[in-house]
């Protein structure tokens, strides 16, 4: 699976949102993929005890890094995607959940269109990627609704329309966008929430492109945050934001795409008991 993007989770302060997360990101992503577990000195002894069990028992290629003291989650995540060089990086926040064929549905866009810089699944906390309704944020779908959606996704046509930025629940990076932008700017922005935004607008910028994932889905109990001076700093910089975003939201152009996945929905029987053919 050494073709599959590497999949970064900034570990948190959350166990239990951890706990569910790698047990997700284990049943919900190809054998083999690659995994690095990043702790900028959050977790305490039950997170580091759940990490640790968790690696000795997955079926992916898993690794954890600890720094001894905390830098920031925008300077530690930039120090992480720089040592990722070139590679295809998929940033899953540490209390997200996977649903099924989330990491190869992500993969495929990016092989659909080499403009593709940022590639954002649907959520139920997704902001403007957000199902079923735009801007609201929706109770996590148990495991049972998570898998049908998955396939309901499945068959929908992408079509990667555009998002006005990445949203942070889960995130496809392509690497030598990434590294042609410059980064994350991890002195003007505290958040990954933030730094994600000015990124992705960074990026379009230069002509890239920021894409909803419109066959994966990846559940988070809330929305990011910015952290204090993040959305003052983001308006200085880029000064129609806000109203491009109210925009986006006032207006909802994927309004017909969430009711023909709504419509596909509504007809998925029962499980598959072969799920992991479209891991």
């Amino acid at each position: 699976m050494s073709d599959l993007p590497i999949v970064v989770v900034p570990v948190g302060v959350d166990d239990d949102a951890l706990d569910a997360c790698l047990a997700a990101l284990d049943a919900c992503t190809p054998p083999g993929a690659r995994v690095w577990l990043a702790d900028d000195a959050q977790s305490g002894p039950r997170g580091y005890a759940i990490v640790e069990r968790w690696l000795r028992s997955t079926r992916l290629r898993a690794d954890y890094s600890r720094r001894q003291r905390g830098i920031g989650e925008v300077a530690h995540l930039d120090e992480i995607l720089k040592a990722c060089g070139d590679s295809d990086v998929a940033v899953l926040a540490a209390d997200a959940v996977p649903a099924p064929g989330w990491l190869s549905r992500l993969q495929a866009s990016f092989a659909a269109d080499g403009a593709i810089a940022t590639a954002t699944p649907w959520c139920n906390a997704g902001e403007a990627a957000a199902w079923p309704r735009i801007g609201e944020i929706e109770p996590m779908p148990d495991a049972g609704d998570a898998e049908r959606l998955a396939r309901a996704l499945a068959q929908m046509p992408a079509a990667h329309p555009e998002l006005p930025a990445a949203v942070g629940h889960a995130v496809l990076l392509r690497g030598a966008a990434r590294r042609r932008a410059g980064g994350l700017d991890a002195e003007s922005y505290g958040s990954w929430y933030a730094a994600l935004t000015d990124l992705s607008l960074r990026l379009s910028g230069l002509g890239w492109r920021n894409v909803l994932c419109d066959t994966a889905f990846v559940a988070r109990a809330g929305e990011g945050r910015p952290h204090d001076g993040d959305m003052d700093a983001l308006a200085a910089r880029w000064p129609d934001w806000h109203s491009r975003l109210a925009h986006f939201l006032m207006q909802d152009p994927l309004r017909d795409l969430r009711q023909r996945l709504a419509d596909r929905l509504s007809e998925v029987g029962p499980p598959d008991m072969q799920r992991d053919l479209f891991l």
